[in-house]
């Protein structure tokens, strides 16, 4: 929770230790038996696949676990960005695996049939063994914060463009925007990992989940980065084509793990129709709950006539209205009809997710004005940012002329109980508890968007879904 930025500067050395160790291992390995190398042709894996039929397929699966590792420097790409994540892969990572990989294949060829038991640590000189357990557990540990970080910033991106409910989201870094530390995802990761060891007992057990857990997301990745590039309007049958060539190798691997379905695989599969579901519930319940607060409301046009028509009592201050639409939310009317009262100064704002990492803070903040002392603000923010309206607006106020008024800012936000009903259209009646369950306990709006309580008012109201 205070962040990695304290033992981050162990990582590196620990890791670029532990990879060159990998490499002097498979050397030493493949000086015993240089023949090894003889696999670098593919045709004899061609030939073992193509030759054993159902068992040669089979054998995709049980030997996959070699090129797992690669899906977490995904998680890290937000941290550091694509070249150096490109260097280290080729100049180190990819060249250590590769050495130590044909280092224990040579072992295999050199020693008797069934006389090696742990490839790995047999490579090693006895003496150093007690060093290495050392040094692989360190860079376990590391290698399991590198998939921490990537929870914690995937699911922030998910509660930036309204894929999930808000969160706390602790910035445990002034310099580096990546280091967050969600605490929700911290237990949910703790419960699940300790689920896992209870329900799998070994690591051997565990292989079959993480093997599908990782060729589905390999499957997965090839399709977004094919909508990716074709967003950017790429080359499209020259990407169709790598994709395909991409996607034969990925169902290939993921076909072969699927039998290890009832070994443990359903517990990815599980677990990912879970989060889908949560997803979903989510996106949509918050679509047709927006759609039923604009149902009836006012346009901001009605709302500026009404203002010129029949003038409200006018009190002292800046009221920042939080809406999500284009209407006129029913807080705020019914805050109007009641009270027949209204801030001297009146700012409508709407914070908007746009679908970009991060948005230049000159671009963050656009606004008119309908009438005077009436402002539409629109705060945009990227995915892999956390929207400050009070910074916002006060640079609105000292660079782009927002009329803030005289007086200190109040800001006003509605707190809608949800009711779930089979009188409303919309999804079934366990999803409207669900989304009625996540909607009343996500954060509150106060600390995601750094709101001083002391200036917030809540306006409360119930509503059926």
């Amino acid at each position: 929770r205070h962040g990695t930025q304290g033992i981050g500067s162990w990582f590196g050395p620990v890791i670029a230790v532990w990879f060159l160790t990998l490499a002097v291992l498979g050397v030493l390995g493949i000086a015993s038996h240089p023949t090894v190398l003889l696999a670098l042709n593919p045709l004899h894996g061609w030939a073992l696949l193509s030759g054993h039929g159902l068992a040669g397929f089979l054998v995709l699966g049980a030997v996959f676990l070699a090129v797992t590792g690669c899906e977490a420097l995904y998680a890290d790409m937000g941290h550091f960005g694509a070249k150096p994540i490109r260097r280290i892969w080729f100049f180190l990572v990819f060249p250590a695996l590769l050495l130590n990989y044909y280092g224990q294949g040579a072992l295999l060829l050199d020693r008797p049939a069934g006389s090696i038991t742990d490839p790995f640590f047999q490579l090693a000189p006895a003496w150093t063994i007690y060093p290495l357990i050392a040094l692989a557990s360190m860079a376990t540990v590391i290698a399991s914060q590198a998939m921490i970080s990537g929870a914690f910033s995937l699911t922030r991106q998910l509660v930036m463009l309204r894929q999930l409910p808000r969160m706390k989201i602790i910035q445990t870094s002034a310099d580096q925007q990546g280091q967050i530390y969600i605490p929700a995802v911290n237990w949910l990761l703790m419960l699940a990992t300790i689920g896992l060891v209870l329900g799998f007992q070994s690591s051997s057990a565990l292989a079959a989940a993480y093997g599908i857990a990782v060729a589905m997301t390999m499957t997965i990745t090839t399709v977004l980065a094919f909508k990716v590039a074709e967003r950017f309007y790429w080359n499209t049958r020259a990407i169709a084509l790598y994709a395909l060539l991409m996607l034969a190798l990925d169902l290939a691997f993921t076909g072969a793990n699927l039998f290890k379905f009832g070994d443990g695989g359903w517990y990815p599969v599980l677990t990912a129709i879970l989060v889908f579901v949560v997803i979903v519930t989510w996106s949509q319940g918050r679509k047709l709950l927006v759609a039923q607060l604009e149902r009836g409301a006012m346009t901001l046009d009605d709302f500026c006539a009404q203002l010129r028509q029949s003038p409200p009592i006018r009190t002292p201050g800046t009221g920042v209205f939080m809406i999500s639409g284009e209407r006129i939310p029913q807080y705020l009317s019914q805050h109007l009809r009641r009270n027949r009262a209204l801030p001297e100064t009146l700012v409508l704002l709407t914070v908007i997710a746009e679908d970009l990492p991060s948005v230049p803070t000159e671009q963050q903040l656009e606004f008119s004005m309908p009438q005077p002392n009436l402002s539409r603000v629109y705060l945009n923010h990227g995915f892999m940012q956390q929207p400050d309206i009070p910074a916002a607006l006060e640079y609105g106020r000292q660079q782009l002329g927002l009329d803030l008024g005289s007086g200190e800012l109040s800001y006003y936000l509605g707190r809608e109980t949800l009711i779930p009903t089979l009188a409303v259209a919309g999804m079934a009646l366990w999803r409207e508890r669900l989304f009625a369950f996540l909607s009343n306990n996500a954060t509150r709006a106060t600390a995601f968007y750094r709101l001083p309580p002391k200036d917030v008012v809540e306006l409360g109201f119930q509503l059926e879904i």
